[in-house]
């Protein structure tokens, strides 16, 4: 554990020139390119290979599970003004009342948010009213739903209350209020674009303040793809928070903290899952993966203690280590769904993966390319090992676009 804890995060960098850093999608989803750094048809040996995303069926395992995350982007970006013109922003993270995402935006006429103030000092006090800005179309609308903030508290986190009129749901005011919020790398501001192309095409569940971004290039040709190939397709639903994109700031990995992120899954999902143990699953993000691992451990929390909790950051490293096989989990976990007559699993997840961490469910991994020393890349040299930076070397020598809008890969577990 200490030796894993120790791993400083200056020797996961590289060089990313900021004109490598995709700031806008390819005009078509799947025209992106596809690194793809897996065992061949013909020999063992690996060799990262300039491919295209579109064909990305042809370079999958058959008879495997790939597993999509099909969670929605919401626009959780709110600007409010104070009496004084001062503009204030709230970026929402997670709801606190009611917590139950679905609940929290079906709500009409109050709710409650985690959020991110932005020009926090110039908001001490008092309740805000919405900033529609300069000509908006929609203004007679938004001046019907009357909005206003006011913040409730900031200790240990700030959370703030809506109101509003009209009999509007919160979804629907986020919808007409709200902005996309697009990663801070990219040093612009939201554009029409965004609004659908900083969304995967199969989103369904509204909760994520950053997209999961391995997803974008996916369209209906590539999943049809899929099933053609006779590989089964399953969906989770984990709601990636601001936290994706914080910078590891501490000389070491053990004095980085852990974002925690909501996750669900259903009981059909978790017999599909059991039904490929030993079996290559395909995992299409990093947030997929954090959640497919995190379902072994709290199979674990099932087996030991009889229900599962938050999965915490460093849990999968004890000392003792796990001696349960993958299947042993998964029927612990549907074991106590059918004990408590549940059809859908709630849970969170604070895990980390680092080198060292021993994956119990995924053998490949479709993702982008992630910043320097981020734990997303710590992640991908858990897959790989040291030939993440072969991977690396190789996008940067071939002209592959970086990061969110940027290109994809295709990454196999080594052994």
């Amino acid at each position: 554990m200490n030796k894993i804890q120790d791993i400083r995060i200056e020797d996961y960098t590289y060089c990313l020139p900021e004109e490598r850093i995709a700031k806008y999608p390819l005009e078509e989803r799947d025209a992106s390119k596809l690194l793809v750094y897996t065992e061949s048809d013909c020999s063992a040996l690996r060799e990262p290979r300039e491919r295209r995303f579109v064909d990305i069926a042809s370079y999958l395992p058959a008879d495997s599970l790939m597993v999509f995350n099909n969670t929605k982007v919401v626009p959780a970006r709110l600007l409010f003004r104070k009496e004084t013109g001062a503009i204030i922003e709230v970026f929402c993270l997670e709801p606190c009342f009611p917590e139950d995402y679905q609940m929290n935006f079906a709500t009409t006429g109050r709710c409650r948010w985690k959020a991110i103030i932005g020009n926090a000092k110039r908001w001490k006090s008092g309740t805000l009213s919405l900033y529609a800005g300069e000509g908006n179309p929609e203004a007679d609308l938004l001046s019907e739903m009357d909005m206003k903030a006011e913040l409730v508290s900031r200790d240990p986190e700030c959370v703030v209350e809506f109101t509003w009129s009209g009999g509007f749901s919160f979804s629907k005011v986020m919808e007409h209020c709200g902005r996309i919020p697009i990663p801070p790398y990219l040093k612009r501001e939201t554009e029409a674009i965004d609004l659908e192309r900083y969304q995967t095409y199969y989103a369904k569940n509204e909760g994520s303040v950053a997209a999961p971004t391995a997803g974008l290039h996916f369209t209906q040709k590539e999943l049809d793809d899929i099933d053609s190939k006779g590989i089964v397709r399953a969906n989770l639903c984990l709601h990636v928070g601001a936290g994706t994109f914080l910078p590891v700031k501490s000389e070491t990995i053990g004095d980085h903290t852990m974002h925690s992120e909501p996750f669900s899954v259903s009981r059909d999902f978790l017999l599909k899952l059991r039904s490929f143990a030993g079996k290559p699953v395909t995992a299409v993000g990093t947030t997929s993966t954090r959640c497919l691992e995190s379902l072994y451990f709290l199979g674990v929390h099932c087996i030991e203690k009889g229900e599962p909790g938050l999965v915490e950051q460093w849990e999968p490293y004890r000392e003792e280590g796990y001696s349960y096989s993958l299947a042993e989990s998964i029927d612990a976990l549907i074991g106590y769904l059918d004990r408590n007559g549940s059809a859908r699993l709630y849970s969170r997840t604070r895990i980390i993966i680092v080198p060292g961490y021993r994956f119990r469910v995924i053998s490949y991994l479709v993702t982008n390319f992630h910043q320097p020393q981020s734990t997303l890349l710590l992640l991908i040299s858990a897959l790989v090992g040291d030939s993440w930076r072969r991977v690396y070397d190789f996008a940067l020598k071939n002209g592959f676009r970086f990061l969110s809008y940027g290109d994809s890969s295709l990454l196999q577990k080594t052994e």
